[in-house]
């Protein structure tokens, strides 16, 4: 009967001790508990700093870009400020900060909303018409016939590349021919597709005080079983990060050139395959992503392919809609290539 009462009285006993054990580490770690001011009142300067996080990525259109582009420069690596959670929800804990870590809860919420769906995206979220790889394959790259090879491989419908060098193209003609018999080449940038190619011509992307010979669009028309759509490639100048900003006033003249020649496209139906040189949360890409719809994307990182941080390289489209996009394999080049999938709408 005594070791009756024994075993029903010990859990009490050790609930008790639980709870005295849980508050004698509430009172060391807190000071004086989780209610009392002294917890609340630390730790105001990392508050700020998770309430700032949250902002910058909240609002981030209201950065100006009129000193060194910083709005741009922020936009092109926007999902990377939610580094700043784990580092300040470190300094919060080692503060003891009941407020820090409260106000961590925003900028969670925030990249959560902006970005949580990227994440959790499939690399294809449904049935596709085409397949379209995007690659800048770099002037440097020392392996053509590999890249084209890895190309294949996914099995595209129409293949887009820039950077061509004449040494290069006739290498990338030989080893894509047999699969891809039509062909368009301006300048250092290419299609090449499955479906018969018409109307081929240059788009003039080029921005005032770059010398002539400069040529890095093209316009196709691709005839498919589901008809004729207008195919754009492109490749943007490149920017750079300097000591006062990014510099990338080329790149949004281009951008705007861009945007201007797809305003003015006849058919319904387009797609336009790129180095864009940014994101699309860049507003320097406005003229290009106001007219043209880059839903169904996921982060797919592109750039550099030695530790992408970043998808500069595009496939977007206009009265289409974008089923899903992924990387591909390393091939020579500093750019991942991406494959997305493409369906008609009705």
């Amino acid at each position: 009967m005594g070791e009756q009462a024994d075993s029903r009285v010990a859990p009490g006993k050790k609930a008790v001790a639980v709870r005295r054990w849980l508050r004698a580490v509430e009172w060391r770690w807190w000071g004086k508990g989780t209610g009392s001011p002294s917890a609340w009142a630390r730790g105001r300067v990392l508050a700020s700093l998770a309430v700032l996080t949250a902002g910058l990525m909240a609002f981030h259109s209201v950065v100006p870009n009129a000193v060194g582009r910083l709005g741009s420069l922020l936009e092109t690596f926007l999902p990377w400020l939610g580094l700043a959670v784990p580092l300040l929800l470190v300094l919060a804990l080692l503060r003891r900060s009941a407020l820090a870590l409260v106000a961590l809860l925003l900028p969670v919420a925030v990249w959560a909303n902006l970005f949580g769906g990227l994440v959790l995206a499939d690399e294809d979220s449904g049935a596709h018409d085409i397949v379209a790889v995007q690659h800048n394959v770099s002037d440097e790259n020392s392996d053509p016939e590999g890249t084209a090879s890895t190309l294949i491989e996914a099995a595209p419908d129409v293949i887009a590349l820039e950077e061509l060098t004449p040494s290069a193209l006739s290498a990338y003609e030989s080893a894509l021919l047999a699969d891809y018999p039509h062909h368009a080449v301006e300048g250092t940038v290419g299609l090449w597709s499955k479906y018969p190619l018409s109307d081929v011509r240059p788009v003039d992307i080029k921005p005032s005080g770059i010398p002539e010979g400069w040529n890095r669009g093209l316009r196709t028309t691709a005839r498919t079983p589901q008809g004729d759509i207008a195919v754009y490639v492109a490749h943007l100048p490149s920017v750079r990060i300097r000591w006062n900003g990014l510099s990338s006033g080329w790149r949004d003249e281009s951008a705007g050139l861009l945007g201007e020649a797809i305003a003015a496209e006849k058919l319904a139906k387009v797609i336009l395959l790129g180095d864009l040189n940014s994101t699309v949360d860049d507003r320097g890409l406005d003229p290009v992503t106001e007219r043209m719809d880059s839903t169904g994307r996921n982060f797919a990182f592109s750039w550099p392919a030695a530790l992408p941080v970043s998808r500069i390289d595009h496939v977007m489209t206009r009265s289409m809609v974008v089923t899903g996009i992924r990387t591909l394999p390393a091939t020579g080049s500093d750019h991942l290539p991406v494959a997305a999938g493409v369906r008609f709408e009705p």
